[in-house]
């Protein structure tokens, strides 16, 4: 799999995706981009003559091949499902060479792109840029290697999509929606390459709902489930209308962690940017940690009843004097009026709107 392009939503499509495989059962493996490493490790494009940057690319797609074959070994010999996602694919260099060079480099290494595109991923998505098409969402602020204008970004964009035309299993995702929208359709396009059945959970119209559940049911009682340690602290944001927060979810002691930005809205959109960190870059931000707010810890439980996929959040001690013995259950779907709910739950009421039910107004202190 690839994502691409700049500011198109990749890294938040990323950890959702990832998310949502991992709340299945999957063992979700991401692999980074290679070029990275060494853009923020100094090396400028811009000072390199056409030489030079023919082996700069060519030392990073083969630091990418070298990657994602240790991740598909490690794949091989899992006993379960699993999904890799790449951050990019090695057919993105083409779009970084002087015209000619990409023939050259093939020809020097033996390559081909029916081995290289069609038979090395089972499926390319394209996250079309912001730059085309919702404008006022794009921006590098923030990324430490991207500071392309928009005209240099809706370039990019063409020449990175028009390097893997012609694989067999190949989706564009465009700005023709809200960006929530957007991130759903993809990863409803992994789920449908996959012959997952998504339900209403990825249909564009669909909403989150939220039930308050009067108590835990046995374990007898239940479907099939997963069950995820989750852990969320608030930041310290310049601006009240904007929040930030740190997420830590693991399971058998197997950490991931993500940092999620909410903007102030956008042309009525509540812009939200979450990204996967590494463990040391949580230890880091858990010094900005806000303390007028508590730390939630809960227990996430993934189930599918009737079609549909359920998370039932059991709050954990200890627990803000808000969160006490609450069970939150949510579902997203189209259905807006009567909604047919586990029949093994006790549901006293909806709570989607009520803001006594958001998290973020649950661990403020009083």
């Amino acid at each position: 799999m690839s994502y691409l392009s700049p500011c198109g939503g990749k890294t938040t499509g990323q950890i959702r995706l990832g998310t949502f495989f991992e709340n299945l059962g999957w063992k979700v493996y991401r692999s980074p981009e290679s070029a990275l490493a060494y853009l923020s490790g100094g090396v400028r494009f811009q000072e390199l003559n056409r030489e030079q940057a023919f082996k700069f690319q060519e030392d990073i797609i083969k630091t990418m091949m070298v990657i994602e074959d240790t991740f598909h070994h490690l794949a091989a010999v899992r006993q379960k499902n699993v999904l890799l996602i790449c951050d990019r694919g090695v057919m993105d260099g083409s779009a970084y060479l002087q015209p000619g060079d990409w023939g050259k480099m093939k020809e020097l290494n033996g390559w081909n792109e029916v081995n290289l595109r069609d038979k090395r991923y089972d499926q390319v998505i394209h996250m079309v840029s912001s730059s085309k098409g919702a404008e006022a969402f794009y921006s590098t602020d923030g990324h430490m290697t991207r500071h392309e204008d928009l005209e240099d970004a809706r370039q990019l964009d063409s020449v990175t999509a028009d390097a893997w035309v012609g694989h067999p299993y190949y989706d564009v995702i465009d700005n023709s929606t809200d960006f929530d929208t957007k991130i759903s359709r993809m990863i409803a396009a992994v789920c449908a390459r996959v012959g997952i059945d998504a339900q209403d959970r990825l249909a564009p119209n669909s909403i989150k709902r939220k039930f308050l559940v009067s108590c835990l049911p046995t374990d007898e009682e239940f479907p099939h489930y997963q069950e995820f340690d989750v852990i969320h602290d608030y930041l310290v944001t310049p601006s009240r209308k904007m929040q930030a927060r740190l997420r830590k979810r693991g399971q058998a002691n197997n950490w991931t962690y993500s940092h999620t930005i909410r903007r102030p809205e956008i042309n009525d959109q509540s812009v939200e940017l979450r990204m996967p960190i590494s463990e040391k870059d949580y230890q880091i931000l858990m010094a900005q940690r806000d303390d007028h707010h508590y730390t939630i810890y809960k227990t996430r439980r993934c189930f599918l009843w009737n079609n549909n996929y359920y998370q039932l959040d059991i709050y954990k001690e200890p627990a803000p004097p808000r969160c006490m013995g609450l069970l939150i259950l949510e579902v997203f779907t189209t259905e807006r009026k009567q909604l047919a709910l586990p029949d093994f739950l006790q549901v006293e009421k909806e709570v989607t709107y009520d803001p006594n039910y958001s998290m973020f107004n649950m661990s403020i202190k009083s």
